[in-house]
């Protein structure tokens, strides 16, 4: 039997979000908080607003950056 869950942890490579320049860690970070179509200002909350709750976790430790080779995407994912 094969474990398809330790197959698709080996195909995640985890980003140091420090080591990117910063204009491409903020686009990122907008794409992902985009992604399902929210229109955050209808939550009261604006677009970057929203990319500075996610910096936030990610400088916290709460999420990391990850690189996906089998899909070849980024994701922002909870620290395990």
């Amino acid at each position: 039997m094969h474990d398809q869950t330790n197959q698709n942890t080996d195909n995640i490579v985890v980003i140091p979000y420090k080591d990117l320049e910063p204009d491409t860690l903020e686009r990122l970070i907008q794409e992902f908080v985009t992604r399902d179509g929210a229109d955050w200002d209808q939550a009261g909350c604006t677009l970057a607003d929203k990319v500075s709750q996610v910096r936030k976790q990610l400088d916290s430790g709460k999420i990391q950056l990850v690189f996906d080779l089998s899909s070849e995407t980024a994701n922002l994912i909870a620290t395990p």
